[in-house]
């Protein structure tokens, strides 16, 4: 490498250390900052024993995720379980775990083999568990602002900005 080379390479080298270091250490927000884990419970540490403890029971992490925990060797299109109570109500989850045939309150698209299982076997006090459980699931509205936006953007095929947004 000759002399002048070896100067440039150390610029850039000297430019980019020190947009880092400015970046670590400014203290002002940035566009694009990671804003944290999104996803958060609401339940007591009782409730996410006991709950935790019939999700594991009833294999519930071979389709699901939650808190980011799946079985990565099973590709399964299950939803993930973060943040459900921002969808669903407590009952409306009892009354589904309840069900013989929960493909009747919910239909799927899945393959028979992979459609969400009846937990009516269950005795009430472990479906309401399941369900006081999966409704204490809740997400930061920032992130649920922006996974509505992505979903009406894949739906409609047209790119939401900020100026057009809802």
């Amino acid at each position: 490498m000759r002399k002048g080379e070896k100067g440039i390479v150390a610029a850039i080298i000297a430019s980019v250390v020190i947009l880092a270091v400015y970046r670590m250490y400014d203290g002002s927000k940035h566009e694009g900052e990671d804003p944290g884990i999104p996803f958060y419970t609401t339940a007591t540490p009782e409730l996410s024993q006991k709950a935790g403890d019939l999700i594991r029971k009833e294999k519930c992490r071979d389709c699901h995720s939650l808190w980011a925990i799946r079985d990565l060797t099973i590709a399964v299109p299950a939803p993930a379980l973060d943040g459900m109570g921002r969808f669903r109500t407590e009952e409306w989850l009892y009354q589904y775990f309840s069900a013989e045939n929960p493909q009747a309150m919910q239909p799927s698209r899945l393959k028979d083999v992979y459609k969400m299982p009846s937990f009516a076997h269950l005795s009430e006090e472990e479906r309401r568990t399941l369900a006081k459980y999966l409704a204490s699931l809740q997400v930061k509205d920032w992130y649920f602002e922006q996974a509505k936006k992505r979903r009406d953007e894949k739906l409609t095929g047209i790119t939401l900005d900020s100026s057009n947004a809802e």
